[in-house]
C-alpha cells in the first residue's frame, strides 16, 4: 500500500473526514474545525526523528485507539522509546514513538496484509473521533 491509496481508503470509508496537508503530511479529522486529527500519515522527520522518515518512500501510519484494543496488543508497555522497539522498521505494527501513551499505534509502509490488520483500528479511530466530537457538541449546547 501507498500513501495515495490510504488517504483514498479512509476518505471513502469514513464520512465526514476531512484532511489537512502540510508538505506531504496528511493529518485526517472528523471534527469540522480540526482541532485534534485522529489518523495521520507523516512522511519527514519535521514532527520527530524515531522512524527515520526521511529515507525515500517511507511513511508513517499513525491512529489513535482505544485502551483495550490498545492494551490487547501491547499489555504492559512502557513509554514507547524505552521498549526497545525499532521505530525504523517496515511493516509492524507497533506504538507510537510519542503518543504510545495515549493509545496511538504505528507502521511504517504497511503492505495489503497489513494494512488488512490495520482496517479495524482506522475504524475504531474513526468511531473515537466521532463519539468525543459529538460529546462535545452536546457540551456546547448544554453550556
Amino acid at each position: 500500500m501507498d500513501e495515495d491509496q490510504i488517504r483514498k481508503y479512509i476518505l471513502e470509508n469514513f464520512e465526514g473526514v476531512g484532511i489537512a496537508e502540510d508538505d506531504g503530511n496528511a493529518f485526517f479529522f472528523y471534527d469540522p474545525e480540526n482541532k485534534i486529527p485522529f489518523i495521520t500519515i507523516v512522511t519527514s522527520d519535521k514532527y520527530d526523528s524515531y522512524s527515520g522518515l526521511d529515507r525515500p518512500d517511507v511513511f508513517r501510519l499513525n491512529l489513535g485507539i482505544g485502551k483495550m484494543t490498545f492494551r490487547s496488543m501491547f499489555p504492559a508497555e512502557k513509554i514507547p522509546t524505552e521498549s526497545g522497539y525499532d521505530f525504523t522498521q517496515t511493516n509492524v505494527i507497533m506504538p507510537h514513538p510519542e503518543y504510545g501513551r495515549m493509545y496511538w499505534v504505528c507502521v511504517l509502509n504497511p503492505d495489503e496484509k497489513t494494512f488488512e490488520k490495520v482496517r479495524p483500528m482506522l475504524a475504531e479511530a474513526y468511531d473515537i473521533a466521532v463519539r468525543k466530537y459529538n460529546v462535545a457538541r452536546a457540551a456546547s449546547r448544554v453550556a
